[in-house]
Formats: C-alpha cells, sequence, structure tokens
C-alpha cells in the first residue's frame, strides 16, 4: 500500500478538539465530519486540502478524548496519511480500527515541511520526501496490522472475513 500527496504541517499536541470540534460531534455522518476536519487547527484546511494530500505532525497528535470522530474525520476527508513524530494510544488504536494509515516517524515528521511532495510506501515504512529529495524509514505496521487499514478498518476485515 502507498500514499502520495502534499503535505499540510502541524505542531504538537494537535487534540481531537482541534481534529474535529466538539460542536460538530452530533453527527457520526462521516461525511459532514470531513467538512469541518482541522477546523480548530487551521480554519481553511478544507478549502485547501485534496484528497490524497498528507498531514504531518509532532509529538503526541490526537492527544485528548478518545473520540473516534478525529480518525473518521480525517479518512473521510480524504487524506491518505497522517506522519506524526508520536500519536496518542487511544487516537493510535481508532485510526487503525478505521482504517485510517497512520506512521510514527520523528525525522520525518520534523524535516518535512509544508508544501513538501511525499510519498510513503507501507509495507517497507519508506517515505520520501520528492521536494527535497530525501529519503526517511519508520518502522512499517505488522501485516496483520497493514491488512486491517487495507480493507477499510476492523469492522471491514471481519465483515469480509466472515463471508468467506
Amino acid at each position: 500500500m502507498k500514499a502520495h500527496g502534499k503535505v499540510w504541517k502541524f505542531g504538537n499536541d494537535i487534540n481531537t478538539d482541534e481534529i474535529i470540534p466538539a460542536r460538530y460531534l452530533n453527527t457520526s455522518d462521516p461525511d459532514e465530519l470531513a467538512q469541518h476536519c482541522m477546523e480548530d487547527a487551521d480554519p481553511d484546511f478544507m478549502k485547501k486540502a485534496r484528497p490524497g494530500d498528507i498531514i504531518v505532525a509532532g509529538k503526541n497528535f490526537g492527544c485528548g478524548s478518545s473520540r473516534e470522530h478525529a480518525p473518521i474525520a480525517i479518512k473521510a476527508a480524504k487524506i491518505s496519511c497522517v506522519i506524526a513524530q508520536s500519536f496518542a494510544r487511544i487516537f493510535y488504536r481508532n485510526s487503525v480500527n478505521i482504517g485510517l494509515p497512520i506512521i510514527e516517524s520523528e525525522e520525518a515528521a520534523k524535516d518535512i515541511e509544508q508544501g513538501d511532495e511525499i510519498e510513503i510506501d507501507f509495507d517497507s515504512g519508506v517515505i520520501k520526501n520528492i521536494t527535497k529529495n530525501k529519503e526517511y524509514r519508520a518502522k512499517p505496521f505488522p501485516p496483520f496490522m497493514q491488512d486491517i487499514i487495507a480493507k477499510g478498518g476492523l469492522m471491514a476485515k471481519v465483515k469480509a472475513e466472515l463471508k468467506k
């Protein structure tokens, strides 16, 4: 599995309220949530971001409440991946469960800049910064987690398994 896109850069401690503000939690519709993705971190994010783009952030991305709405909003906004120095534990697990590709790389998160064009190979953990002609290595997910993400999340994987 691969991702390729333009980078939108955020700092440390981006919390779930910045990813999807609580005032929009009266819906669980992914398309509605996507319209407000990252709104409190960057009010114009959804006006600028394009399908396939990539979020790069610092430490502790997704901290705060354990709401599943945050990774759902990012995935529904058609962001192809989130790269961070580190993720809040519950956000990390929620992302895998709903099939949002994420990857931890301190080096990439520090060096990649807003607007860079990057490519990620999830099987190998290689992140290529096409703009800077640089390469970073991250530990890839084990195959069973990659399978969950590739199938669109844990529930989609279970449904596919039950059909066999």
